[in-house]
């Protein structure tokens, strides 16, 4: 069994249980010790700060303890360390290039990096350099983050200014597009070949992730994820955002290195991620299956839980919990 490192695991139970039931060794890390993931997990690993010199000696640490041998970050937080410590890692790291990662990383950097590449995206500048003819209405956004923090909606020169003043993050400036709004989900092998684009459209969004949404079969959204990915060099998961606009023209807000928030609706609609990323860690070269998923799949998330007791040596351990004893006593009982 591949033995399968995931970082800054927090909360994506969803992540670690399809890598195992794809019949990976699973090793959860995160600095929190009541990160939920942690407890879904063959084993835990209690990790300093992305930040601590100490981390990534704790990631090889673990890497050669349980023969790691693919390792998948779950958040944006630690991708430039694990990146800078790649080679010393003896373990497959499921993320492209420290270039690829720094531009998409910074959506202003982003937008030029698009740019660069053939990709459209919508009209962008840094605060100091928006056109007096510029089209409103506009967006503040912020440069670096996630969750759809920090975003403000001008209308007019005004407000641009006031927002440009009132916001607290270096942001930049974007303009509002008008279309329908979609996500794709891809996969690509460790040459950049896009092994799978997967539609979805964005039913509901709170906080930036997706609520709900439906795999959709559309040609033009499978090729469009697939040149994306490719013309950008992602290795393994990324998240695609766009926006269809008048005249069938696609343009890209956002691209994300990871697998994103909805990845159980390409999970269910056969995208067989879990197992593309094994076969990568064993050396194989799968073969791209573009536009291989079921469309029509509906998902709709909801909040779970785990409850935790101490075990015997202290430490928290998962219990099934019961139904509570009757407060009052059964109906013709005395």
């Amino acid at each position: 069994m591949t033995a399968v490192l995931f970082t800054c695991a927090g909360q994506r139970v969803d992540i670690v249980s399809a890598f195992a039931r794809a019949g990976a060794t699973t090793i959860a890390a995160d600095l929190d010790p009541l990160a939920p993931a942690l407890y879904h997990a063959d084993h835990r690993l209690p990790v300093p700060r992305v930040d601590d010199p100490d981390y990534i000696p704790a990631i090889h640490a673990a890497v050669a303890e349980h023969d790691v041998r693919l390792i998948v970050p779950l958040t944006d937080l630690d991708h430039i360390p694990l990146i800078r410590a790649r080679s010393e890692l003896d373990a497959l790291l499921l993320l492209p290039s420290e270039e690829v990662v720094g531009r998409v990383g910074d959506k202003y950097l982003a937008h030029r990096f698009f740019d660069e590449r053939g990709i459209p995206s919508p009209p962008s500048w840094l605060p100091q350099d928006v056109p007096d003819d510029a089209s409103y209405p506009l967006l503040v956004k912020v440069r670096e983050g996630f969750g759809s923090r920090h975003i403000f909606r001008a209308h007019d020169r005004d407000e641009l200014d006031f927002f440009l003043r009132y916001t607290s993050v270096d942001s930049f400036v974007q303009t509002c597009c008008g279309g329908e709004e979609f996500s794709i989900d891809v996969f690509c092998d460790l040459e950049g070949r896009c092994l799978n684009a997967i539609p979805r459209t964005m039913i509901q969004s709170k906080g930036g992730e997706s609520i709900k949404g439906m795999t959709i079969q559309d040609r033009d959204l499978i090729e469009f994820g697939a040149h994306v990915a490719a013309s950008l060099g992602l290795v393994g998961p990324g998240t695609i955002q766009c926006f269809r606009e008048a005249g069938g023209r696609h343009e890209v807000t956002d691209v994300n290195p990871r697998f994103g928030g909805a990845f159980p609706l390409p999970l269910a609609a056969g995208s067989r991620y879990p197992e593309l990323a094994l076969a990568l860690a064993a050396g194989e070269r799968p073969e791209p299956r573009l536009g291989e998923f079921r469309a029509g799949v509906v998902m709709t998330r909801f909040f779970s839980h785990l409850c935790l007791t101490s075990g015997d040596d202290g430490t928290l351990e998962p219990f099934a919990e019961e139904l509570p004893e009757p407060i009052a006593s059964e109906p013709g009982e005395a």
